[in-house]
C-alpha cells in the first residue's frame, strides 16, 4: 500500500474489521467512502489491496432529435453573422473552415454553429456552438436544426470543403443590405428550362450553391428552411433558392475570397448511390417548382 494516503489506509483497516465481524453493510459503506477518495479496494486471500480508481470516461453529449433543438430565433441578433457547419464526418475540414473564417474577418463578431451527426463526436473549439444530433440525421433536418440556433444578423451556410482566403463575411453582409436580395454567395447557377443547371458568374442567378450561401436571419423568422425531405445534400440549395425567389427576392453572386477543396460527401459516396440520391432529390425539386419558369433569370430578362 505504498503511496496510499493514511486516511485511506485507516478506512481499509476499518473495513477489514467490519468484515471480520460479518458486518457487511458497514463494510460496503466503507468501500464507498474509499471510492470517494479515488481508490478501489479488492479482497484477496492475504487481505485487502488498494489501487487508484480508474478515471471515469468523459460523458458523451446527449444526442438530440432535430425537433428537440430549442430555437433562438425569437431572440434579438447578437452577432454580425452566424456561420453554419455540418459535420457528417471529416471534422478536420470543418475545423479548417472555422479557423479560416475567423482569421479572414478578425473584426467581425461571428457565431459558429456546428451540427455534429457523427458516430464519434469531435472535440470542437471553445466558443463554438455544437448541436449534437442523432447519427444518421438527414441533411435537410440537420441543417434546419442548426439554423434554429442562429443569432447573427446574416446567416451563412458553409460546407467543410470551403476555406476562406480573406474576409468572406463583409461582402456578404454588404450584399444582403440590399432588401431586394434574398440569398447570396460566390457559386451561382442558372437554367433555361428548370431541368438542367449550369454555373454562372451572375450577378443575378437562379440559385446559389450551398458550398457557401448567405441570407438574412429575418428570412428564418419568416419561415425559410431547407426542405427536410432532402436527406442528401444535392439540389436542396436549388430548392431553397427558388423559395426565396418566389418571395420576390433575388439570388445574387457575390465574389468572395474562398478556396474550394474536395467535397468529401460527394467523393466518399459510391457513384451509383450518388446518381440515385441526386435523381431522387432533383425530382423532389421538380415536384414543387415544375411550371415556375417565371422565376428563371432567362425568362425574366426577355
Amino acid at each position: 500500500m505504498s503511496g496510499i494516503p493514511e486516511a485511506v489506509r485507516r478506512l481499509a483497516d476499518a473495513r477489514e474489521e467490519a468484515r471480520r465481524r460479518r458486518d457487511f453493510a458497514a463494510a460496503d459503506g466503507l468501500r464507498d467512502r474509499i471510492r470517494s477518495e479515488g481508490y478501489e479496494v479488492t479482497d484477496t486471500p492475504d487481505g485487502s489491496a488498494l489501487t487508484p480508481a480508474a478515471e471515469p470516461e468523459p460523458a458523451r453529449p446527449r444526442r438530440l432529435k432535430p425537433a428537440d433543438v430549442d430555437s433562438l430565433l425569437d431572440r434579438p441578433p447578437a452577432f454580425d453573422a452566424s456561420v453554419h457547419w455540418l459535420a457528417q464526418g471529416w471534422p478536420a475540414d470543418v475545423l479548417r473552415g472555422i479557423e479560416s473564417f475567423d482569421r479572414g474577418a478578425p473584426g467581425a463578431s461571428i457565431q459558429h454553429v456546428v451540427v455534429d451527426v457523427m458516430e464519434e463526436p469531435a472535440p470542437w473549439p471553445d466558443g463554438v456552438e455544437v448541436v449534437p444530433l442523432e447519427p444518421g440525421t438527414g441533411w435537410g433536418d440537420a441543417r434546419n436544426a442548426g439554423l434554429e440556433r442562429s443569432l447573427g444578423r446574416v446567416v451563412v451556410v458553409a460546407d467543410g470543403c470551403v476555406e476562406a482566403a480573406g474576409d468572406v463575411i463583409a461582402p456578404l453582409v454588404r450584399a444582403l443590405g440590399d432588401p431586394s436580395v434574398g440569398v447570396a454567395g460566390p457559386f451561382g447557377i442558372v437554367s433555361d428550362d428548370l431541368r438542367e443547371f449550369r454555373e454562372s458568374p451572375g450577378p443575378r442567378v437562379d440559385a446559389i450553391e450551398a458550398y457557401l450561401m448567405a441570407f438574412r436571419r429575418d428570412l428564418l423568422r419568416e419561415g425559410l428552411r431547407f426542405d427536410r425531405k432532402f436527406a442528401f445534400y444535392r439540389s436542396a440549395d436549388i430548392e431553397l433558392s427558388f423559395r426565396v425567389k418566389s418571395w420576390g427576392l433575388s439570388a445574387l453572386v457575390v465574389p468572395v475570397p474562398v478556396e474550394r477543396h474536395e467535397h468529401r460527401m460527394w467523393s466518399s459516396t459510391p457513384s451509383d448511390v450518388r446518381r440515385r440520391l441526386s435523381k431522387k432529390n432533383f425530382y423532389r425539386f421538380l415536384d414543387v417548382w415544375r411550371g415556375r419558369e417565371d422565376l428563371l433569370e432567362s425568362v425574366r430578362s426577355r
